[in-house]
Order: C-alpha cells, then sequence, then structure tokens
C-alpha cells in the first residue's frame, strides 16, 4: 500500500529528484496522494499533491524543495479522504512524518492531546504520531528521548520515517509488523518500505525486527528494540534492477507481465527441475512429507487461488490432507493444527499483513513454515523455515499476472516431490508429470496467440455486460474464480466464479442473454458434468464462452457463443495454461473501458494492513 522513501545526507546536491525518483519505483503499490518533505537551514518543507505523482512533480516544478535530508511517501488512503490535507508527510513545526499501516488507538492519543492544548489540523490518523512527539520535543527530550518515549504508546501495525526540525543529519524509523528496510551508502543512508525503492541508490540492505526502531545519519544507523536497547542488524547484499522497470513497447505493464509468462515460468522450472532426469529437485526442506499428516495452506486474494489449485494437487498426488484457508479468516478462527503438521504460506509481495499474522500463528501452533513469495527478503520469507521463491521478477501491475503462474508452477513441482515422498507417485508418474510441466513455456506461448481474438471479444461482449459468470469443476474452479477476481479489479465490472456444479443451486437465476458466462473445461475427467452444465445455460439463452482443447471443443459441437481453443496438456498443469486467457480477457475489458489498468481504483499491490 503506502510508499516510503527517506534520504539522509544526500551528497552532490539537492535530496527532492532522488526521493521523486524512488517514488515512482513505488507506484505499483497502489496511492491517491503523494508528497515530499526535506529539512532546510534546519526547518521542515513539504510540497504534496492530490492524485499521481505527475501533480506532486509539476508542483516541484513550480516550487522547487531545497535541502540534503528528506522523506517521500505515496498514501492509500485509510483514515481521511485523499485530499491534500491529508496527505504526507503529516507536519508540525517540529517534526515530520511519513506513514505505513494503521495507528490504531489515534482516536485515544488525539483525545489526550488536544485536551493538552495541541491543534490536529488532518483527519488522519498518523498526526497523532507527529502530535505525540511534538509533545515530547516541547517537554525537552531530544528525538531520540521522544521516540523512545513514543513507541510503545503507538498501538498497531506501522512503518515510520520521521525527521526532526533543527537536525539535519537525523533520521528516525520505526516498524511494527508492517515492512522497513534501511540502505547503506557511501555518506549517506536510506529508509524505504520496500527495497526496490533503493535499487537506483544501494544493493546493501538491512531489515530492522519487528518492534525496533533506527536512528540513521549520514554515517551509519542505530538500531534500538522496543526497550530502548541496542541491536545489531548487519546488511546484507540484494540484487536489484537500477532501473525503474520500463514498459517497452507494451501499453501497460499487466500486458508485458501477461507476456513474461512463458519466460518466467521456465526460470521456475529450471530452478527447480532436473531435465535430464525430469525428476523433481527441490532444496533441502524441514519437512518430511511422509512423516507430516496434514498441510494448512493459507493465502489472501490471487495467491489463495494459487493456493486452493495445489490443495487439489497435494490431495490427488500425494494423498497429503490439506486445509486451504484465507488468511484474514484463518487468523481469527484459530483453528486447532495437528502436532505432525505443517503450514504453507503463498505471497507475491511477502509482507501481505494478513498472511503474516496466520503465518505467527501457525509458528505459535508447532507447524514447520514453508512460503511461497517472489521476494526472498521479504518478511514472509524471513519468517519462514524454508522459501521456494518463484523468481518472476518485479510484477508492476497491480492485478497479478506472472506471479500467479509462477506461484502454480512451484506448487506443482512441490506437490509431485511431496507424491514421490509420500509413495503415491512412481519415478514413472513423476517424469510424466514434470515432461507436462516442461511443455509449459511453449505451451503458454501459444496461448498469446489468441490475444488478438480475445481483444475482440472484450471490446464486443464483455466490455458491454453488467454481470460476468465463470465456471468450473476442479481446479478450473479455482480459475474461475481467479478470473472473476481479475474482472472485477481492473473492469470494475461486476463477477463471479463458482463451481459448475453449484449451478443449479442459485446461480442460474441470473442467467439470460445479457450475462456472458466463460467456462474453463479442459478435456479432463470432469469434463462431460462440466459440458452438462454448460447446456444448461445455453438453453437459457446465456453467452457461454467456452475454454477447452480441441477434442472439448469438438464434443460439444459449435454451440457455445464463442470457444478459445488452448493447447491439449495434461490435466494437472492444464490450470497454469488456463489462468493465461482469463487474465488477458480482464485487460482487453478494462482497455476498452478506458481504466487505468496497472493502478486499479482503491486497490493496492501490496496488503500491509488489515
Amino acid at each position: 500500500m503506502c510508499g516510503i522513501i527517506g534520504i539522509v545526507g544526500a551528497r552532490g546536491g539537492e535530496v527532492a529528484p532522488r526521493l521523486l525518483d524512488a517514488l515512482r519505483r513505488l507506484e505499483y503499490r497502489g496511492y491517491d496522494s503523494a508528497g515530499i518533505a526535506t529539512l532546510r537551514d534546519g526547518r521542515i518543507e513539504r510540497r504534496r499533491a492530490e492524485g499521481k505523482l505527475g501533480n506532486l512533480e509539476t508542483l516541484l516544478e513550480r516550487d522547487p524543495i531545497r535541502g540534503t535530508t528528506g522523506i517521500g511517501h505515496t498514501r492509500w488512503a485509510t483514515h481521511g479522504a485523499p485530499i491534500e490535507s491529508n496527505a504526507h508527510p503529516i507536519a508540525t513545526d517540529k517534526v515530520a512524518v511519513v506513514h505505513n499501516g494503521i495507528i490504531e488507538n489515534f482516536a485515544e492519543l488525539r483525545a489526550e492531546l488536544t485536551a493538552r492544548g495541541r491543534k490536529f489540523t488532518t483527519d488522519t490518523d498518523t498526526e497523532s504520531v507527529a502530535q505525540l512527539l511534538t509533545q515530547y520535543l516541547d517537554e525537552g527530550l531530544s528525538p531520540q528521548q521522544a521516540m523512545a518515549r513514543a513507541m510503545p504508546r503507538l498501538h498497531g501495525a506501522f512503518a515510520l520515517a520521521i525527521l526532526f526540525a533543527g537536525h539535519s543529519d537525523l533520521m528516525v524509523g520505526a516498524r511494527r509488523g508492517t515492512p522497513l528496510a534501511v540502505g547503506y551508502g557511501e555518506g549517506e543512508m536510506y529508509l524505504a518500505s520496500d527495497a526496490l525503492a533503493m535499487a537506483s541508490l544501494t544493493q546493501r540492505v538491512a531489515y530492522p525486527e519487528d518492534g525496533e526502531w533506527v536512528e540513521l545519519t549520514h554515517a551509519g544507523c542505530t538500531a534500538r528494540d522496543e526497550q530502548g536497547g541496542l541491536v545489531r542488524r548487519e546488511p546484507v547484499t540484494v540484487q536489484l534492477s537500477g532501473a525503474t522497470a520500463g514498459k517497452g513497447n507494451y501499453a501497460h505493464f499487466m500486458l508485458k507481465e501477461i507476456y513474461e509468462q512463458p519466460s518466467v515460468i521456465g526460470d521456475a522450472l529450471r530452478a527447480l527441475v532436473n531435465p535430464t532426469t525430469l525428476s523433481i529437485a527441490l532444496p533441502a526442506l524441514p519437512v518430511d512429507f511422509a512423516r507430516i499428516d496434514r498441510l494448512t495452506i493459507s493465502a489472501c486474494g490471487t495467491a489463495f487461488y494459487a493456493g486452493l489449485v495445489a490443495s487439489y494437487w497435494f490431495e490427488r498426488l500425494a494423498r497429503l490432507p490439506v486445509a486451504c484457508e484465507i488468511a484474514s479468516e484463518f487468523r481469527y478462527r484459530e483453528p486447532p493444527l495437528p502436532a505432525r503438521g505443517a503450514a504453507l504460506f503463498v505471497s507475491q509481495s511477502g509482507e501481505t499483513a494478513d498472511t503474516m499474522a496466520a503465518l505467527r500463528y501457525a509458528r505459535a501452533q508447532g507447524q514447520t513454515i514453508l512460503s511461497v513469495v517472489n521476494v526472498p527478503g521479504s518478511s514472509i520469507a524471513r519468517a519462514s523455515d524454508a522459501v521456494l521463491p518463484t523468481v518472476a521478477g518485479p510484477e508492476i501491475g497491480v492485478a497479478s499476472t506472472k506471479a500467479f503462474t509462477t506461484q502454480l508452477t512451484v506448487l506443482a513441482c512441490l506437490a509431485i516431490a511431496a507424491g514421490r515422498a509420500r509413495g503415491v507417485l512412481d519415478a514413472a508418474a513423476e517424469r510424466a508429470l514434470v515432461a507436462a510441466l516442461m511443455e509449459l513455456p511453449a505451451r503458454a506461448a501459444q496461448v498469446l496467440a489468441h490475444d488478438e481474438r480475445i481483444r475482440d471479444l472484450a471490446r464486443g461482449e464483455i466490455a458491454q455486460a453488467r454481470d460476468v459468470l465463470y465456471l468450473g469443476r476442479g481446479t478450473g474452479y479455482a480459475i474461475a474464480l481467479e478470473g472473476a477476481l481479475k474482472l472485477k479489479e481492473i473492469s470494475y465490472i461486476h463477477a463471479e466464479g463458482y463451481a459448475a456444479g453449484e449451478m443449479k443451486h442459485g446461480p442460474i437465476a441470473l442467467i439470460d442473454e445479457g450475462v456472458p458466462i466463460i467456462v474453463i473445461a479442459p478435456s479432463d475427467q470432469l469434463f462431460e458434468k462440466t459440458a452438462s452444465n454448460m447446456q444448461e445455460a445455453i438453453a437459457r439463452r446465456g453467452k457461454v464462452i467456452f475454454l477447452s482443447d480441441a477434442p472439448g471443443i469438438a464434443k460439444l459441437g459449435g454451440k457455445a457463443f464463442f470457444t478459445i481453443e488452448l493447447p491439449e496438456v495434461d490435466a494437472t498443469v492444464a490450470p497454469i495454461l488456463y489462468a493465461i486467457p482469463v487474465q488477458l480477457l480482464a485487460y482487453h475489458t478494462a482497455v476498452a473501458k478506458g481504466n487505468d489498468v496497472d493502478q486499479p481504483r482503491n486497490l493496492a499491490k501490496s496488503v500491509t494492513v488489515e
């Protein structure tokens, strides 16, 4: 969600242009206002603007801001409307604060500080931090003493970067439950919510732990725990591109990332497959699948649908009982977990707040923790016993595409390995499944050849619809859910995914000639049942858009309104392939409607608050 960047002691000139460049790298997170604050001759200066960074850039061209130490922010509104007065940095005459997260006890703090004579000027929860620190400074405390006293009083999940008037060589950062990274430069230091923001600045990064706060000067970093004790956080080298991610010749990042899928699926396979023996070659894992009684998979959004597909795979290929849980429900339901259990968490960013909270619960219940993430140094990765990276590279579009298919690829490899470990799959079955996986990059490229036809369908039928239904069985049901989510996310059309067998239990009442029905139906053992449900929709004048392979399309006998023929592949790997046309359909529909495809309204790439 919100993005944070801070630079202390910028060498060779003004800090504002570098802050603005770093904020551009954070645009993918989603935001509705932006701002920068610097220290000039010991005084706090600010520039803030509603809307996109271009508005802030125009303001800075008209009214430049000076200084060699500063903080910047892209805000995704929680408390207070997305207007300039609520944009970050939030400041008093002594403190400027940028904040990612939610201060849960802000109302209590606000009431207390108002009673003590402090004047609040915004509707944000963040202002309670700025006013609290200012109160302590007015009482004679140093910035460090004020921060030490404030930390125990702040409840909730947050990452903070703070400037203090009169202290041009000081920045304070803090985190609890929300990510924050410290960057090490030559004669300057950095603070960011995402290491990607610092890609052009440094590759030496340290990660404060939960509840810690840091003091940055141009010479280095001092880290303290919540009790004020000194702690040591050594920087590590991270591999990040120094160039701002570009769209190349593509109109949008989302389309570029859809087209990268043949390549990144191949990269994921190269990391986990021995092509000579056609076997899975996982790194050493701290779990013996032959000895566990249940696997709990937890995730949010698109990652949850990847976990749902994987639950079918683990149960069928490894005969391993699986509970697939939405993280925001799992953490509060507090289910009992078996003594011989493992928990698997899936996240593109590795920072999803609900998924991280579910991980902590599973850890407290004695589960071995595995994670599938796209950011190896993320909070979820660091909290796991073992990590399987998706190696998809940075995904800028808010609606996940290549991260989803690489998550599926990694999870398929893990399920096959579990099947071998549990004696369900023999070597021949493993070779057959791995061979099917190895075909996927080429088959994904074939699917992309349908792009133009899918674009015409989106423009002609889907973009005009008020409601769209997606149907599937087995792993196709999870892809139906994902397809509906994609369409909702970026086209703003109401869409629902259903298990095809549930049609007669309610959704069939929605069908008429104005409702497109996208059916995911590879010609597998469930095809005939799905085809029967499709016939019921056709009989009620529903516009069936049929995604299947050549045998499946032949069986339907031309009764569908529109067909998209996909390559014939092993049923196990079909969901990875069938994800691509539903992504393209959502993309082209959003473009046809003139929407902001890469940064859809109200959404953020990394959901770091509940």
